[in-house]
């Protein structure tokens, strides 16, 4: 999701800046691998979410964090791409940071609003198994990161995905050696 919506919907490229809120994570942790490839890339990363994400982030790339919840949006300055993995509000509000010919993109929902003189994309994934293969790649290399949160055995899945409890990172579920 995250090289589709940087690269493919948004054409982000070195030098540019882009905006990518649940930069710690986020859904499946898109927003965490984003991060990553548009430093890689050579785009100025800013990355939002939590006050307790702002280490993460800033570890993974991003150049500035912006606290959702406490910092001026408009701190960010213009920017070229807005990636979101979180929708609602924060998508609706990224609109306006967006410089002209700038991209809005959204794996959450489709934007209700769209920046002044730019674009706004909301895509599903579909399979790329030439893509799925570079990402793995690129993790074994140590090139990107995957967080994990916690491992646990297979006896206790349920417990583990339906608890409330916000564990940073992905939730590995460990199915030989119990």
């Amino acid at each position: 999701m995250a090289p589709r919506g940087l690269f493919d919907h948004a054409r982000l490229t070195t030098g540019q800046t882009v905006l990518i809120h649940g930069a710690a994570g986020g859904v499946g942790g898109v927003g965490s691998i984003a991060v990553q490839l548009a430093h890689e890339v050579g785009a100025r990363v800013v990355g939002t979410g939590r006050a307790a994400d702002r280490d993460t982030v800033l570890e993974l790339g991003a150049h500035t964090f912006l606290d959702l919840e406490a910092d001026k949006w408009e701190e960010a300055g213009q920017v070229d791409v807005v990636f979101d993995v979180i929708g609602g509000d924060a998508l609706d509000r990224s609109a306006a940071l967006v410089r002209p010919g700038g991209t809005l993109v959204s794996i959450a929902h489709q934007p209700t609003v769209r920046p002044a003189d730019g674009r706004a994309v909301f895509f599903v994934v579909e399979p790329d198994r030439a893509r799925l293969a570079d990402l793995t790649q690129r993790v074994r290399d140590g090139r990107l990161r995957v967080r994990v949160g916690t491992v646990r055995p297979l006896t206790e899945a349920p417990d583990a995905f339906v608890s409330r409890e916000r564990v940073p990172g992905r939730t590995i579920i460990r199915v030989a050696g119990d």
